[in-house]
């Protein structure tokens, strides 16, 4: 359960950005609450503990803020009260798909349009999904893209630089995100980042390093997560 800190926070938070139903929600910290320990942990919906509600209810109304943009909502005012732009963090990682996503039928559209609406496709991995993120210096979430399990990070590179809010001066990220048009994007006049590229070698002072490579460990649970909350 949130603790009275935490939802001190995150109420008014939640307050400006959700959907205004009739009905308001019962029991909204206990919800809000479930929903943070389902994707913490990685459970279904259905193994949510008692204590925490009924698990259809937390789902349903996980579902619907989902589809009303209540999410992408609250991350953008969390993001107004500010951004560690020192650095910034790409990665990406495959997600595996459920058993039973597999097999369904083909129709609602062609390939392209069904990629970008379910992100699902085979890699070497197995069937699943390629989510990608970029983080500020202290590993907190800026934006996220999703894609089919056999898409390459870099086309998600470019889009999810765009969503910083400033000039950010380091960009740390490994060898799939090695591209000469890539680098030649960020590093352009306006933006003119620096890199940690190893395609390219480590490119910082050593006075930086300690910076850097802190940087990248506050990062790690993040990047570590990804699994569990796709």
């Amino acid at each position: 359960m949130l603790s009275d800190a935490q939802w001190g926070e995150l109420e008014p938070l939640i307050e400006a950005c959700r959907s205004r139903a009739k009905t308001p929600p019962k029991e909204l910290r206990r919800t809000i609450s479930a929903i943070l320990w389902r994707h913490q942990n990685g459970a279904k919906w259905r193994a949510i503990p008692e204590k925490l509600g009924p698990w259809w209810q937390v789902a349903q109304i996980f579902i619907r803020w989902a589809r009303a943009g209540v999410w992408e909502r609250l991350l953008e005012r969390v993001q107004e009260r500010g951004v560690a732009l020192g650095m910034a963090f790409l990665d990406g990682s495959n997600v595996r798909a459920h058993q039973k996503a597999a097999g369904a039928a083909k129709k609602g559209g062609s390939a392209a349009e069904r990629d970008d609406r379910e992100a699902l496709g085979r890699s070497r991995g197995g069937y699943g999904t390629k989510a990608c993120v970029i983080a500020d210096g202290r590993g907190r979430a800026i934006g996220f893209r999703i894609a089919p399990g056999q898409a390459h990070e870099l086309p998600h590179a470019i889009p999810l630089l765009d969503r910083l809010p400033g000039v950010t001066k380091w960009v740390v990220d490994d060898r799939g995100y090695s591209s000469h048009g890539f680098r030649d994007y960020s590093s352009a006049d306006d933006r003119n980042l620096r890199w940690n590229d190893p395609a390219i070698g480590i490119d910082w002072p050593v006075s930086e390093a300690d910076a850097i490579l802190s940087g990248k460990d506050r990062a790690a649970p993040l990047l570590a997560d990804l699994g569990r909350v796709f």
